[in-house]
């Protein structure tokens, strides 16, 4: 398997974690972190302090450019192809 295709998997499955989850994780693995010892569990600290880290500053800019990406929309014309009302939509039965 080549290393991209490991680390879109790895980057697959920590999109499926939950934020709050992760957020409450940080005070632990920045005290292991800081705690240095030379060990394979303060290098797994350190990588999962930084991945919990990025998740967050993921979700911070997501949420301040999906305010943008709307906003750019509701100034597209239906003309354009960037209708953002609801679609019309009737129950078939």
């Amino acid at each position: 398997m080549m290393i991209e295709e490991a680390l879109k998997i790895i980057a697959n499955k920590i999109l499926d974690l939950d934020e709050e989850s992760l957020t409450e994780l940080i005070p632990k693995y920045r005290q292991r972190m800081i705690n240095f010892e030379p060990s394979r569990e303060w290098e797994l600290s350190v990588i999962i302090y930084f991945i919990i880290n990025g998740c967050r500053v993921k979700n911070a800019q997501f949420n301040d450019r999906i305010q943008d990406y709307y906003e750019e929309l509701k100034k597209k014309t239906p003309n354009d192809g960037w209708a953002v009302s609801r679609p019309d939509l009737r129950l078939i039965k």
